[in-house]
């Protein structure tokens, strides 16, 4: 007696009755999902896994049907959807060797491209992609068409050679193809070197692309060669261009009588500097001084820039080309040669130093009486480190302390203000590394903020702020200018991180106007306690990311309403703009053309995405060398990530972050629950979430692929 199934379709390949409209409608699906391609009968059926018999037959009627219907073409023995293909343009996010995203800003958000449709596409790549029509409750498919542009003809990586040929096996880890190299093209590598490869030709389908040897840069392994295989990936020059460096060595730091009547003469005031340790580009000063009135005239002093850098001049073009300073973890790859950078503009002491200011007269209780912009003359009469400044504000001892512990007073009033008006308190560990003179990492040094870090950046952000606000006040923001915007959360981004949240038994309050209070709420709640770590990285996660534009929008993570960045020009292009622009106004001139500053400002945030990108590469390459010569030993953890590949945990000893390869616990089979954020064993039902805490072991590490794998120590939780 046969049973009959409650509910549900009945199916194509099994045994019960044949339903033409389904048939029909499967056959359309996949014909449309495949735009491209034209299929017999025979093809369908094989490819929709019909195996009935009475279905097999009834195939090719209906596509006759849909034929006469106008539905679908016929071509000679074959079949082709008549949907025209939409295409977008984007660029290739390559995540894995199995599948990429490409990346658009169309209403199609991200579309997921298997790799066998990219078309031998690269991350980073601008691509065509063909949209495929979206299935029911799924993230939009498509396929590559075309290339528009290569991102990058360079590639760096680890060479290695076989008896008739060589192949670079790219260190960019979304780059899952290895580049062929003819063994006349190697230069002088050896096997294992890490290299430089010019792409001399880009592969046909399934073949890999082919390239030569333009630079040998040492060992695998090795410091030297790591570092600058870093520097070669993201782009970074090795050094400047002789024009360059020689128009910068013909600059003097000789300061004319004709210069110093244009400036305002600070050089009898107080002044000194506040830096790292390490520091030698010192682009801001403090000024004090007390006013009869019982306020206080605070400078803030930004190095003086673009007087020796100057339009259409060879420094300018490389200023410009790239757009910041980058800092590795041993070393400062300078936007402006040393003999600007760490010479002429840095703010030294005991030197006449040309700068720009922001003068502000303050009150008791930080409110601003009076303000003041333009070109200065300074003369520093100390150089502070960080922890003398603070030594100084401690004891309220030593040179200056007077005038240190008063701007940490007005410091932290300005700071409670900002917060009371909504400004974001994050406030991140960041790591530093203690190198051997040969670069091995001996130790990892979590960075301490002291009072006097907050200090300096109060009045950064005071001067930045100001700047912002004044220029746009001339004429309601109609003058073009440069500005550095931040906007409101993504709705659903914030959205799933109060749900997260929540099961930590925290609640977010989400209505307009309160998301920032309630973060900070969060964030005084959660500090200390284990979840601390990954509520505050995800919470950065789910904001947007600042960024230049010409548009005079507001700043959310400060809480202002306009907000610019004046006050480093030494290693930011953006803000030689600045100040360029805010003179030009000062002057009296009208606004400038916007979209050729527009472009400028889109060019800086992108290499400036590209600066921190590198700068987390350098630190992983540490953290994985340092965890290469680590003892041996169980060490706790967080989880801080979580895919459908692996667990990734940081070390909370020495902060390096690991994964936990899903394939590698043996005990079940794991699957990540992307709603519940969660990987949960299908049998046992044992799980792992955001901010548990674990115990692992290093079990591998990987220079090349800047990788750690880790193992749980105990398989329960």
């Amino acid at each position: 007696m046969s049973r009959k199934r409650k509910g549900g379709s009945p199916r194509i390949g099994g045994r019960r009755k044949t339903d033409p409209k389904q048939i029909k409608a499967k056959l359309q699906d996949y014909l449309d999902t495949n735009i491209s391609k034209s299929l017999s009968s025979k093809q369908l059926i094989k490819r929709l896994n019909i195996r009935e018999a009475a279905a097999k037959a009834s195939v090719l009627p209906l596509l006759e049907q849909m034929v006469r219907e106008g539905k679908i073409e016929k071509l000679r023995n074959s079949y082709k959807s008549l949907r025209k293909p939409e295409t977008v343009t984007g660029t290739v996010d390559h995540v894995n060797a199995r599948f990429a995203y490409v990346v658009t800003t169309s209403d199609y958000g991200d579309i997921w491209v298997k790799t066998e449709l990219l078309k031998n596409a690269i991350d980073g790549d601008t691509v065509e992609v063909m949209v495929f029509p979206r299935r029911h409750g799924k993230r939009p498919e498509g396929q590559v068409e075309r290339i528009i542009t290569r991102k990058n003809n360079q590639l760096v990586g680890r060479i290695e050679f076989s008896t008739r040929y060589a192949f670079v096996v790219p260190d960019n880890r979304k780059i899952h193809v290895d580049v062929f190299i003819p063994l006349t093209k190697t230069g002088k590598a050896n096997h294992n070197d890490k290299v430089i490869v010019d792409i001399t030709k880009w592969p046909g389908h399934g073949q890999n692309p082919e390239g030569k040897v333009s630079r040998t840069l040492g060992p695998a392994g090795k410091h030297e060669a790591e570092m600058h295989s870093i520097m070669a990936e993201f782009g970074l020059p090795f050094e400047f261009p002789e024009k360059v460096e020689s128009e910068a060595q013909q600059l003097t730091g000789k300061i004319s009588s004709k210069e110093l009547a244009h400036r305002k003469d600070f050089r009898t005031i107080t002044t000194f500097t506040i830096d790292p340790l390490d520091a030698k580009d010192f682009d801001d000063a403090l000024s004090y001084k007390p006013l009869p009135n019982g306020n206080v005239e605070v400078g803030i002093h930004i190095a003086d820039v673009t007087h020796y850098v100057q339009p259409k001049s060879a420094l300018e073009e490389e200023a410009v080309k790239r757009a910041t300073s980058v800092y590795l973890v041993d070393r400062t790859i300078p936007m402006l040669p040393e003999h600007l950078s760490n010479g002429l503009c840095s703010l030294r002491p005991n030197e006449d130093k040309l700068t720009f200011s922001a003068v502000f007269e303050l009150t008791p209780i930080a409110e601003i009486k009076k303000e003041w912009f333009g070109r200065t003359i300074i003369h520093s009469n100390r150089r502070f480190t960080y922890e003398e400044a603070q030594e100084a504000i401690a004891s309220q001892q030593g040179e200056y302390a007077k005038e240190l512990v008063h701007l940490n007073q007005l410091a932290k009033l300005m700071r409670k203000e900002r917060f009371k008006r909504g400004a974001i308190n994050f406030e991140t560990t960041e790591v530093r590394f203690k190198l051997a003179e040969d670069g091995t990492p001996l130790a990892v040094v979590p960075k301490v903020r002291f009072d006097a870090h907050k200090l300096v950046e109060e009045f950064m952000l005071l001067a930045n702020k100001r700047v912002a606000q004044f220029v746009y006040d001339l004429h309601k923001g109609t003058d073009t200018f440069v500005y550095r915007t931040h906007d409101n959360p993504d709705p659903e981004k914030i959205n799933t991180f109060a749900s997260f949240a929540k099961r930590f038994g925290h609640e977010l309050h989400l209505d307009e106007g309160r998301i920032s209070t309630s973060i900070n709420a969060l964030i005084t709640e959660i500090e200390g306690k284990p979840e601390e770590n990954v509520l505050q990285s995800l919470a950065i996660r789910s904001m947007a990311k600042a960024k230049y534009t010409t548009e005079p929008n507001g700043h959310f993570g400060l809480a202002f309403k306009h907000y610019t960045h004046f006050t480093s020009p030494i290693r930011r292009y953006p803000d030689m703009m600045v100040h360029r622009l805010l003179q030009h106004y000062l002057n009296h001139g009208k606004s400038v053309n916007k979209d050729s500053y527009e472009e400028l400002c889109l060019h800086s945030s992108d290499m400036e995405k590209q600066a921190a990108e590198a700068e987390r590469a350098s630190i992983k390459y540490k953290q994985v060398e340092f965890m290469q010569n680590a003892e041996k030993k169980p060490y706790e953890g967080v989880i801080t990530g979580l895919t459908e590949w692996g667990i990734f945990v940081e070390i909370t000893e020495t902060k390096c972050e690991g994964m936990v390869r899903l394939s590698d616990i043996d005990d079940d089979f794991y699957e990540f629950d992307e709603d519940q954020y969660r990987v949960i064993g299908k049998r046992n039902k044992k799980m792992w979430s955001l901010g548990d805490k674990v115990t692992v072991e290093v079990i591998d590490t990987n220079i090349d692929r800047r990788t750690i794998d880790l193992a749980f120590v105990e398989a329960n939780k």
